[in-house]
């Protein structure tokens, strides 16, 4: 079974935009939601996708994808529940690791989220400058969340904190 293990932080300076290697306009929604599950299709650039990955709380997930046409997964984010979130994933390498630094758009607007995806639970890793509070575990973050309660209709309070 493919695992993805993941941590997710806030960020909280512009620091790591001067380190960013590429950048691709993601759009992504979500095509069903289930207590267990989750079946999003993304279109990054020219490539698409589908993926289910499981509703488990944590660093590791079960995870599975499949590349599917650029034109099927532009047609699919039509029959989407909820909004598209759309973002922008810049990658930054630190200390030798590799982040995904997603700035999101529209109704997500101004959530700067830096994901490091390991190859255990165990794995240490040098923590950048940029980075404030972990979030892994706060499901208000997880995408599919922010498709239905994006950023913007969040209090105040809960968009400033750290």
């Amino acid at each position: 079974m493919p695992v993805e293990i993941e941590r997710k932080f806030r960020v909280i300076s512009d620091r790591w935009r001067t380190a960013v290697r590429t950048r691709t306009l993601l759009r992504q929604g979500y095509l069903a939601n289930t207590a267990r599950a989750s079946v999003r299709v993304r279109l990054a650039g020219e490539a698409g996708w589908l993926s289910v990955k499981a509703m488990t709380p944590g660093r590791s997930r079960a995870e599975y994808e499949a590349a599917v046409p650029a034109q099927d997964a532009n047609e699919m984010l039509g029959l989407c529940e909820g909004p598209v979130i759309e973002k922008w994933r810049h990658i930054v390498e630190h200390a030798g690791e590799r982040w995904q630094i997603d700035e999101f758009l529209g109704a997500n607007a101004g959530l700067v989220i830096a994901e490091l995806e390991l190859d255990s639970e165990q794995q240490s890793f040098a923590l950048p400058e940029w980075l404030g509070a972990e979030v892994t575990d706060d499901q208000r973050f997880y995408n599919f969340r922010l498709s239905r309660q994006p950023y913007s209709h969040w209090p105040e309070s809960e968009r400033n904190a750290p």
